[in-house]
């Protein structure tokens, strides 16, 4: 597969990202198969040129952190391949007390703590890089750029970043830290364009922090036959790809890559086939007529 540089760091990774969500199984849909589906899927992303895996130490409730660790150990030396990424802050219900509610949590204690549980049920050293998974209100920069410098020194984690941020968010934790981030996570896909109009996009251009889509295909909606909003871009994805022999899913993801800010898709299924078949994204040309045809038919009007 393609690869790009990461952030200001000289690392390459893979132009598509494996997302860990559901080698556990998704809410509602455990897989209950005692993690062989998500081995299979590691592995398989692996394969097919993945080198930047995704995870967060709530998937789960921590079994798809387990389940990663597992498929690292059954292929000796492939963890030295990877780059590992992983996130915290949101804290569920009744945690660590009974009556404690769903929360987002950026305290320096709970960080910490966090990354050492994610380390432990990964079976490794050190992250690649921590991401603060959603934007605490109680967040205070300060605090955070402690935690940050106190994980680096101990060789806990290599870089940081952010995730569902809003771009003044980012900017005050970035102003409080002594190293640049280096991704910024956000919903993006066709379906969910909202980070190609807040100023996201152009804060990682600014900051050269590469930005990773999640939901890149808009968790399947973006296929749903039941959501006619979608069917003038499932009509122009499916002509597009089947010129250049891809899946119209491919051509989606392809949609992201063709930003020039680097966007990186995180692609989240477990079936094989289709990780290797959205490997081809990169791959992929798309005109910048194309381009815009896909983004008016997904507004479903033109642009003013």
């Amino acid at each position: 597969m393609q690869t790009q540089r990461f952030g200001s760091t000289d690392w390459k990774v893979s132009r598509l990202a494996y997302g860990c969500w559901r080698l556990a199984g998704s809410e509602g849909f455990p897989l209950n198969d005692d993690g062989a589906v998500g081995i299979r899927a590691v592995l398989a992303a692996s394969d097919a040129g993945y080198t930047l895996f995704d995870l967060a130490d709530i998937y789960g409730g921590g079994e798809s952190e387990l389940i990663f660790g597992r498929a690292l150990r059954e292929r000796p030396g492939l963890r030295d391949q990877l780059i590992v990424v992983s996130k915290c802050s949101i804290r569920r219900s009744g945690e660590p007390d009974a009556d404690a509610p769903y929360r987002y949590d950026a305290s320096a204690d709970y960080i910490v703590s966090s990354v050492e549980g994610s380390l432990r049920r990964m079976g490794i050293s050190h992250l690649d890089v921590l991401l603060l998974h959603r934007p605490d209100y109680l967040l205070d920069p300060a605090e955070v750029a402690g935690a940050f410098e106190r994980l680096r020194k101990e060789g806990k984690v290599r870089e940081f970043g952010v995730s569902n941020f809003r771009p003044a968010q980012a900017a005050a934790l970035q102003n409080a830290l002594g190293r640049p981030l280096v991704t910024h996570q956000f919903q993006l896909s066709l379906a969910h364009r909202e980070a190609l109009d807040d100023g996201s996009i152009e804060q990682c251009l600014t900051d050269r922090w590469t930005p990773m889509a999640w939901s890149p295909l808009a968790r399947g909606h973006l296929f749903d036959i039941d959501s006619p909003p979608l069917a003038a871009v499932q009509t122009l994805l499916a002509a597009l790809a089947a010129e250049q022999k891809v899946t119209p899913a491919a051509m989606a993801v392809a949609w992201l890559l063709r930003h020039p800010a680097g966007i990186i898709p995180v692609v989240g299924t477990v079936q094989p086939q289709r990780i290797q078949e959205l490997a081809a994204a990169p791959t992929c040309t798309l005109s910048r007529e194309n381009w815009y045809r896909l983004l008016v038919a997904a507004r479903g009007s033109r642009l003013p």
